[in-house]
């Protein structure tokens, strides 16, 4: 059984990654070799390689076109992905990523849709002081990027109770049981000391013929593609759990996690002009007891492992495994790799989402604050000081911090005799609080795309804002101003900031290049008839809309929202009703341009 298309004379000749990543004898080669040769950047399969070790390589493209008039070589900078399981840090560990994005990054840093911290600007020739740094702090960029299973998320509400206990448990032990095993990474950063950041790591519980004495999980070849897992309570799926490869949904009874069910085959990347490529939502696979997640999810990683895609990238990701195969044969092949048969799923779905912001209590005593970040983006800009309001609040209190798959921070263990001066905090550094921030742009994400991102064909993270402002006044005007609904903007199609199962999304088709080269903000597809809780597809309304007609656009949809609504119908629902022809939509084309 394989989803390649048998080719005359054999199988389909593995692609070009495949075989950097077999001839990197464990992601060694090449990083190993070129990191330290006082150049200013890697070659391009050094940078392959690198990517399993936690870093891109990119460069700063506002400044591409003019250093090539110049006959100068890029700009060349490195973001480095901190993994943070399940979002959870300690006040030492942000303070330290703090540091190092004052004294070797741009100045800033980004929470990601994936719970974690990225340093952007960072040269060749600090990534080795810098990821030593990040691992001496109980974190690692391990495994942050590459073809393994990426960082782990979990509802991140400090909450004192069981249920968030074994939550965060069960995520930190998958995290670590499905981690690389090679001693490559500490090898090249940490002169072979292994700093334990995870719990230490279990043998193979999922013994099978295609397992490698070094990697028995990933394989020497490692994954086809990336591999995302989160967890999830039904009431809370603040994950987006279906958006992900393998999806933990809690099934809780006598106020404990009793089992999950499992889903599998969640991925939103596509490429317009391959039709063979789509997003997918997981599926419901079985229910296991919360004793059977590290068992039920190695099988599902191998059979990924052994089966999925490794000559066409564009469709190595698990859910092209599951649609070519159907759900019953990739269950069978499960149940084949585990030696028994699977239990089928509960009858629990996700039914709400939660974001954390604002003041919570946290069921001891103390309160959580969740605080909304633009973006993710935390940085010191006019009155907003938020880079510098964060240091100095983790100086001061010293207290933990969550991070959130909306890319905001929570901050946790707070004495409730300290809210006054906290509130006056927020003041002082120009913090919005949740209760001072519109509702869209409170539900509303971005991918990083221009000026960093290599595959952006055009803004996303700079574009939004003033997308929002538009929003907010249009709302406000027709009386909508309170209604919950997801935005999401990408700068292509790859799907980094979730946005085809929102409400909105806006996803980045071809770029407009000003007069001095520059590329700014393009056209768009927009897409109508996700779900705030994520577990509905939205489908395309309009292609190739330019930049300033994004709200123009989207101001006569909520102009009839309004006027034929059911009684307690949100958007989403509203236009997955009608139909994006119903609403005025038309066929979307299927190339995408460059920049």
């Amino acid at each position: 059984m394989s989803t390649d298309s048998p080719a005359p004379g054999g199988p389909p000749k593995p692609s070009k990654a495949e075989a950097l990543k077999v001839a990197s004898d464990y992601l060694r080669s090449f990083v190993a070799d070129e990191i330290h040769n006082g150049s200013s950047h890697l070659s391009e399969d050094a940078g392959l390689i690198l990517k399993f070790h936690g870093s891109y390589q990119q460069d700063d493209r506002d400044l591409r076109k003019q250093l090539a008039r110049e006959k100068k070589e890029k700009a060349f900078q490195f973001m480095v992905r901190v993994r943070v399981v399940g979002g959870v840090m300690t006040a030492g560990q942000y303070l330290a990523c703090h540091e190092l994005a004052s004294t070797v990054g741009a100045g800033n840093l980004r929470i990601t849709t994936r719970q974690e911290l990225q340093l952007h600007g960072v040269l060749k020739q600090d990534l080795p002081s810098t990821i030593r740094t990040i691992n001496e702090v109980l974190l690692s960029t391990l495994a942050a990027c590459g073809d393994v299973e990426r960082n782990v998320l979990c509802c991140p509400a400090p909450v004192k109770d069981q249920l968030r206990d074994q939550l965060q448990d069960d995520a930190h032990r998958w995290a670590s049981h499905a981690a690389p095993r090679s001693s490559t990474y500490w090898d090249i950063w940490l002169d072979g000391e292994k700093i334990e950041t995870l719990p230490p790591a279990g043998p193979s519980l999922v013994p099978t013929a295609g397992d490698d004495p070094v990697e028995p999980i990933l394989g020497k070849a490692y994954l086809p593609r990336k591999f995302k897992t989160a967890f999830a309570f039904p009431e809370d799926n603040c994950t987006d759990l279906l958006a992900n490869d393998l999806g933990y949904l809690a099934i809780v009874e006598g106020g404990r996690i009793v089992g999950y069910n499992v889903t599998v085959g969640g991925g939103l990347g596509t490429t317009p002009s391959a039709q063979k490529t789509f997003p997918m939502l997981a599926v419901p696979l079985c229910y296991v007891p919360r004793e059977g997640v590290l068992e039920i999810g190695e099988a599902v990683l191998k059979v990924f492992r052994d089966f999925g895609n490794r000559s066409d990238r564009k469709r190595a990701r698990l859910k092209y495994v599951i649609h070519d195969w159907g759900l019953p044969a990739f269950r069978a092949k499960v149940e084949e790799y585990l030696g028994r048969r699977l239990d089928d799923p509960k009858p629990v779905t996700v039914t709400d989402v939660d974001d954390h912001l604002g003041w919570r209590e946290q069921g001891d005593g103390k309160l959580y604050l969740g605080i909304p970040v633009e973006n993710g983006r935390i940085k010191d800009e006019g009155k907003l000081r938020l880079f510098s309001g964060l240091k100095a609040f983790f100086e001061k209190y010293g207290t933990p911090a969550r991070l959130t798959c909306q890319q905001s921070i929570l901050l946790a263990d707070i004495e409730p005799a300290w809210r006054p001066e906290i509130e006056r905090w927020l003041e002082e550094y120009g913090i919005a609080s949740v209760d001072r921030i519109s509702t869209v742009r409170r539900w509303a994400m971005a991918c990083v795309a221009l000026p960093t991102c290599g595959l952006a064909v055009t803004e996303s993270e700079r574009a939004l804002p003033s997308v929002l402002d538009g929003l907010e006044r249009e709302l406000d005007r027709l009386g909508l101003g309170g209604e919950r609904l997801t935005v999401r903007m990408t700068g292509c199609p790859n799907g980094c900031a979730r946005p085809y199962n929102a409400d909105i999304g806006l996803v980045g088709r071809s770029a407009q290049v000003g007069p001095d080269g520059r590329p700014g903000p393009g056209k768009y597809t927009v897409f109508l008839g996700g779900r705030t809780i994520g577990d509905r597809l939205n489908v395309p309304f309009k292609d190739y809309v330019p930049y300033d007609r994004l709200v123009p656009e989207l101001v006569e949809v909520f102009t009839r929202f309004k006027a034929e609504r059911q009684p307690g119908e949100s958007f989403g629902d509203y236009c997955g009703r009608l139909g994006t022809k119903a609403l005025g939509g038309e066929d979307a084309k299927e190339e995408a341009d460059a920049p």
